[in-house]
């Protein structure tokens, strides 16, 4: 089980190329990344990687109606039948020839394929099992070059095919009287995208010169007729339909049908198109060409993205624009729409952006950017919740191992970022880049608040902080110098010389004050940076040194040199402990202009990165080549090699020479086939601006470029060409029971549970070590009861129960109840288990991991309520205020009232005396 580490997820890439796909709910993106898928969950904000793959860059993916089945095509026809439910491989297919589109019918019966200038139609997988899953139905032929994109009808009784030979072609999915094959033409470049209008036959085609037609069909779908057979022979399988004597030509935009081979029926009339109208998108030149377009049915909505990074959003058939946005500055590579219309994805291929928009409210959903070039370095965060990575591209991106999604990038480097680090705190991180500057980022505010410089402009390759994140230290690879900077004031403390090669790597040691430098002048100096940053020791090699790195408990150092090898040597005595010969486990692939087997090529290659394991029992091992070692150190022998893909789109995967790309004059990878049409993946040379004359087409090369363990021990990650790959356990998986006897059933556990033996079944339970017996015992338990248990558990099982309480409380809803569980064990075991501080590190990381999870949550959740109940106090305050106003504006009127009451009667008062008082005159 140690050693049972598995595939888990892919960051660091989020798109490539081929086409995105929605679920059938609409909350989902399915996204090509190389040879692997991709699932966005954009409601809950994560991100899966299925645990497929094919042999090469995927294409095109063709998605059921019903969400459950996928297929996938890679770049040479390959198919793979994959479960979405189960995320399994249920079938192996292949085209032999590269496939540019798949679709399925409405009714998930059939789908359709397009290769080269063919459709074929299968029949889909259904729920009976069967012994092949892909059967050929029918074979359409007409189009004269590649076919580019498909649509069905409604109702699965025709599709439409659109081709790079500018015309467009309806077939009938039946065999219709009056509707064989039809062929459309009208545009002047290759067909990007042809659509059929809800529930009818009318048609819209869009090509790539930024051209729509709309055309309009005289038969309803009804009116399909079904053609009668002559005789009850069976329907060939395949049907060509490539009449050129019956085709009606004409000038452009005319209509040009193809009629049936059969004789008319009596009564039946040929389905007929008539152009009703033709639009043109704004045209910037001739960069700006419509590269993907997409049509939601129900909406009447079309979408259409451009080579320069805009994206239209019109309302069909009248043409009316919603509204024009540009969301990158560069070539969207495909478009796809939700079910609702709400949602629109968008692909970048050239910098492997993925954006999902939400048009009606003009904001996005959902936005992630892989590096578009090389991973260089990774470092995980002291809890384990965060990966931090540098690129090739000079963006260092942070990432939430939990969602697999990045959720900051800082993009102040202006050049290849070598190497990034944690410090001890978990919310500063510490990049080095070759663009001369050494710089410190906030996770608080996500800002860069220190920015640290050399003397003389140097060129940083490796990166070290201590464990107090006080002192910063950088060694340069063109002075052989090691610079300390204080991280506190920002000022240079010290320049280190003494190396006569470029720094390789620097490590602080885990326990003082330490610093270890390896240098190609095959040389490791240990520097103490308490006394005057004089060098402690210097272990002399016998060969350049490439990387170190200390155990995590300090009383170990591994070094690995460029003859292959890694040694450990104890750095208080500078004594070499052992040694482990890694140079025949590398097996480095053979490139495809290597003029040497790939035996004699791995002789001269080397492990380039070292990582301890969270217990410093084993370490890992990778460099240029598609494994990684895990190496076990007391017993110097190699435990397990991971092999991180089998992507043959990569160079130096294949072990032999592969004699059908040889030809007279050479080897067919040396032909530089130039720019292409766009449809491939361009890689820029650096320093390059877009529409130089610049893109190559070349075979990125595999390779390991950085390792770690996460800090629980539970996974790693290794940087490599494919992206940020994650292993991790899997512990349902896997039966590694402890001190197992006959007597330890799960019956006499749950006995046990049931005479209120509490202690005796977690005992048993952990013995059997099955985890959701485990679980049923421990939640089982009275709450009470839990302090009595804890201090009566004997002690090997604290460590094994405080490991399972840190796991379930990652997941669980219980938190009061784990949290209670775990308080206990450690007050009341606290001393023993700080004897074992070393072992015990990873759980204790792991627990703190799931406690700031669920802090982090739980804080969220309270500020969002705090916010309501303020909001709803300061509503019922202002509406109190108003009724205090209104009932103030009534007091008034009544006093008013009352007032003018009293005039009155004051004044009739008067009045009445006036006239006694002339009465009495009179």
């Amino acid at each position: 089980m140690k050693f049972a580490y598995g595939f888990s997820n892919l960051l660091g890439a989020v798109y490539r190329q081929g086409n995105l796909n929605f679920s059938k709910d609409g909350n989902r993106v399915i996204s090509p990344v190389g040879n692997r898928v991709s699932v966005f969950d954009l409601k809950n904000n994560t991100s899966e990687t299925l645990p497929v793959s094919t042999t090469k860059n995927i294409t095109c993916v063709g998605l059921s109606p019903d969400g459950n089945l996928a297929v996938i095509v890679d770049e040479d026809g390959a198919a793979l039948l994959v479960s979405l439910v189960t995320r399994a491989v249920l079938h192996h297919f292949h085209f032999h020839k590269p496939v540019s589109s798949i679709r399925f019918s409405p009714d998930g019966r059939k789908f359709v394929v397009t290769k080269e200038n063919v459709a074929l139609m299968y029949h889909a997988p259904g729920k009976q099992r069967e012994f092949n899953a892909f059967v050929l139905d029918k074979s359409y032929y007409g189009p004269y070059d590649e076919t580019t994109c498909i649509d069905w009808t409604d109702d699965s009784k025709c599709f439409v095919v659109g081709s790079k030979d500018m015309s467009t072609w309806v077939f009938g999915a039946e065999r219709w009287a009056n509707l064989i094959y039809y062929s459309l033409g009208g545009h002047k470049d290759v067909m990007v995208g042809c659509f059929f209008e809800k529930d009818s036959l009318d048609l819209y085609t869009v090509s790539q010169d930024g051209t729509l037609c709309v055309w309009e069909s005289d038969t309803e779908l009804g009116g399909l007729v079904l053609k009668k057979s002559r005789d009850k022979a069976p329907e060939p399988l395949r049907q060509r339909e490539d009449d050129e004597e019956d085709k009606l030509e004409g000038e452009e935009g005319e209509v040009i049908r193809g009629k049936a081979e059969a004789p008319k029926e009596k009564d039946t009339k040929n389905v007929r198109y008539k152009h009703r109208s033709r639009h043109f998108f704004n045209k910037e030149g001739d960069f700006n060409s419509l590269t993907a377009a997409a049509y939601h049915k129900p909406t009447h909505i079309l979408v259409t993205g451009f080579a320069s990074g805009i994206f239209h959003l019109h309302e069909l058939p009248e043409f009316n624009l919603i509204h024009s946005l540009s969301i990158s500055d560069q070539r969207i590579a495909s478009v796809a729409i939700n079910s609702s219309g709400d949602w629109i994805g968008f692909g970048c291929s050239g910098m492997g952006q993925l954006l999902v928009w939400e048009w009606q409210s003009e904001s996005y959903v959902f936005k992630q950017q892989g590096h578009f070039n090389n991973m260089a370095s990774l470092a995980y965060s002291p809890d384990g919740q965060y990966v931090v990575t540098g690129g090739d591209d000079g963006k260092v991106k942070v990432w939430n191992t939990n969602s697999g999604l990045c959720f900051v990038t800082f993009t102040e480097h202006s050049s290849n970022v070598t190497c990034v680090t944690f410090t001890s705190s978990g919310f500063v991180i510490v990049s080095a880049s070759l663009d001369g500057t050494v710089r410190a980022f906030d996770l608080h505010r996500y800002r860069n608040f220190r920015t640290f410089t050399s003397p003389r402009p140097a060129q940083f390759s490796t990166l070290a902080v201590d464990h107090s994140g006080e002192l910063v230290s950088a060694g340069a690879q063109d002075s052989f110098e090691i610079f300390l900077w204080s991280m506190q004031t920002g000022r240079l403390l010290e320049v280190l010389g003494g190396h006569e090669g470029p720094v390789s790597c620097l490590c602080f040691s885990p326990v003082q004050s330490v610093l270890a430098s390896a240098s190609w002048d095959r040389t490791v100096r240990l520097w103490d940076m308490l006394d005057s940053w004089q060098v402690k020791e210097t272990i002399p090699l016998t060969s350049d040194v490439l990387s170190l790195t200390y155990r995590p408990d300090g009383q170990e150092l591994a070094v690995a040199t460029l003859n292959g090898e890694i040694s450990f040597w104890n750095p208080h005595t500078a004594t070499q402990t052992s040694s482990v010969a890694g140079r025949h486990d590398l097996e480095m692939g053979r490139k495809e202009v290597d003029k040497i087997t790939a035996k004699q090529s791995a002789k001269g290659k080397s492990f380039t990165c070292l990582c301890y394991s969270a217990d410093g029992e084993s370490i890992l091992a990778g460099g240029q080549s598609k494994f990684v070692c895990i190496y076990n150190i007391k017993e110097q022998m190699l435990m397990k090699k991971f092999e991180i893909s089998c992507n043959l789109s990569f160079d130096a995967m294949e072990e032999f020479l592969d004699r059908r790309k040889m030809t007279e004059f050479g080897s067919l990878a040396l032909v530089d086939e130039g720019a292409g049409d766009g449809d491939g993946v361009n890689i820029s040379l650096p320093g390059v601006r877009r529409g130089d004359m610049s893109s190559r087409h070349f075979k990125p090369e595999i390779r390991v470029s950085s390792l770690r363990f996460s800090p629980t021990g539970r996974s790693w990650a290794a940087t490599t060409t494919e992206g940020l790959l994650v292993y991790s356990l899997d512990g349902s998986m896997v039966f590694d029971p402890y001190d197992l006897d006959l007597d330890v059933t799960p019956v006499s556990i749950r006995k046990q549970l049931r005479l209120q033996e509490w202690a005796s079944a977690i005992v048993l339970a952990f013995r059997l070590n099955e985890k959701a017996l485990k679980q049923e015992v421990l939640e089982t338990v009275p709450h009470e009861q839990i302090p009595v248990i804890c201090g009566s558990l004997p002690d090997i099982y604290v460590e094994k129960l405080l490991g399972f309480v840190a796991t379930c409380l990652e997941k669980s809803g219980h938190l009061q109840f784990y949290m209670t569980w775990a308080q206990n064990l450690l007050m009341l075991h606290g001393q023993k288990l700080k004897n074992r501080s070393g072992a015990i590190l990873p759980t204790l990381q792991a627990l703190q991991k799931s406690i700031q999870r669920h802090f982090d949550n739980l804080s969220k959740l309270c500020d969002f309520n705090m916010y309501n109940i303020r909001y709803a106090v300061a509503l019922s305050k202002q509406r109190g205020m108003k009724r205090e106003a209104e009932e103030e504006v009534e007091e008034e009127e009544e006093e008013e009232e009352e007032e003018g009451e009293d005039d009155e009667a004051l004044s009739e008062e008067m009045s009445e005396a006036s006239i006694g008082d002339a009465e009495m005159i009179l």
